[in-house]
């Protein structure tokens, strides 16, 4: 008798198109779930990457506006901590030699070239000095009005770049000068930041939120940000008007200058100056004030008030300003007897 063979074959089961539109939606939500799951791991991953590169950025930026610098007791010889102060470039405005009778000119070209021959001046003195006080620390004050901006209508008129054109190429300059510091020295750079007034993005000046209404605030925080990994730099970067480096026991206020107003009149900016600090004095006291804005170098013992790189211009000569070359201040404190000792130009032009 002959043998038949049986399989046992499974049939597949015909969904109606009911079942079959069921089954594809649950396909199509899990695979919704798993893009969704990824997307969120990516972005989880991402904060992560920010958050450590925060961690990282708060070693280099000061969480406050106040830093202490200690007098080194490895060393017998004469201590000292330099300050130079940078601020006032101006750098997109242009000034015409024909406008100001030959006693200034002012282009992207020589705004360039005098903004790096501050920092290798700055080089210059910090080994001449060098040699008579051991001098670890540099405090490099960028107190503001790197660039012209558009407070003035004019200004759209006469200058070189749009605002956010000038404000990347300080940035390079300012980079450049930063490495260029560490490469030809072994100080170590504390770095207060403040806005001035000609970088806000506002028609007039908002007290309570200044610093977040001004490009340079960014500038700062992008240059802190670059320098993050640098243990020889710190950023001091407040949304507050004023900071405060303490070198030894001389407390230093620095600001950009512009909450002092001045009109002109006999004694130049010193008795406006003075009725501020007076003022300011009754909240914290301090042993020195060191802020720019004013376009004048003037050591006024208690304060120390920057020049400008652009000098003379014509805005200048309009509101019949002291005529003085490009220069910057730079000086130094002595650790020992707790004050200002050398003040020094440094010429620009």
């Amino acid at each position: 008798m002959k043998k038949i063979k049986t399989t046992n074959k499974r049939f597949k089961k015909v969904l109606t198109p009911i079942e079959e539109i069921a089954r594809d939606s649950k396909v199509m939500n899990l695979d919704f779930k798993a893009k969704q799951a990824d997307k969120k791991y990516r972005i989880i991953r991402e904060e992560n990457e920010s958050l450590k590169a925060l961690l990282e950025a708060t070693r280099v930026v000061g969480s406050t506006n106040s830093y202490v610098i200690k007098a080194s007791k490895a060393y017998n010889a004469s201590q000292a901590t330099a300050v130079a102060v940078a601020s006032d470039w101006h750098y997109e405005e242009t000034v015409h030699s024909e406008n100001v009778n030959g006693k200034n000119e002012y282009n992207l070209t020589i705004a360039k070239q005098r903004a790096e021959s501050f920092f290798i001046s700055l080089v210059r003195l910090l080994k001449i000095f060098g040699k008579e006080s051991q001098i670890e620390n540099l405090i490099l004050a960028l107190l503001g009005d790197f660039i012209n901006g558009q407070l003035r209508e004019e200004a759209m008129e006469n200058n070189s770049l749009q605002p956010m054109d000038a404000m990347l190429q300080v940035k390079e300059i300012i980079g450049a000068g930063i490495k260029y510091l560490l490469k030809n020295t072994t100080v170590n750079l504390i770095i207060p930041c403040h806005s001035g007034n000609h970088a806000r993005t506002t028609k007039k000046v908002h007290v309570s939120t200044e610093a977040g209404n001004s490009l340079e605030y960014v500038l700062y925080h992008s240059l802190a940000y670059d320098f993050k990994g640098n243990r020889r730099v710190k950023f001091i970067i407040p949304t507050s008007y004023h900071s405060f480096v303490e070198v030894g026991g001389l407390v230093i206020r620095f600001h950009h200058g512009h909450a002092m107003k001045y009109g002109g009149g006999v004694g130049g900016i010193t008795i406006s100056v003075n009725k501020a600090i007076a003022q300011w004095n009754k909240v914290k006291k301090v042993d020195l004030d060191v802020f720019g804005h004013f376009h004048q170098l003037r050591d006024g013992g208690n304060f120390v008030c920057n020049g400008s790189l652009i000098g003379w211009n014509e805005f200048a000569n309009f509101i019949k300003a002291d005529y003085e070359e490009p220069k910057q201040v730079f000086f130094l404190v002595d650790h020992k007897r707790n004050e200002k000792t050398v003040t020094a130009p440094i010429f620009l032009s």
